[in-house]
């Protein structure tokens, strides 16, 4: 199997924990990266139509 194009390179897949109640989407690192995001930062998820928005968390 060969690299994804650079127009697949934002598909990914939904995987589910070993624990079974959370679920992970990987992003792309040049999303990340774009993004200035480090690892263990507090992001905020929200229902957003009927898509997800993964936005950074700011404290009060």
């Amino acid at each position: 199997m060969g690299r994804r194009t650079i127009e697949e390179s934002h598909i990914r897949n939904l995987q589910k924990t070993a624990g079974g109640s959370t679920y992970i989407v990987s992003l792309p690192i040049d999303v990340i990266r774009e993004l200035k995001w480090k690892v263990r930062q507090k992001l905020v998820v929200e229902k957003y139509g009927e898509g997800i928005l993964i936005k950074d968390w700011k404290p009060k």
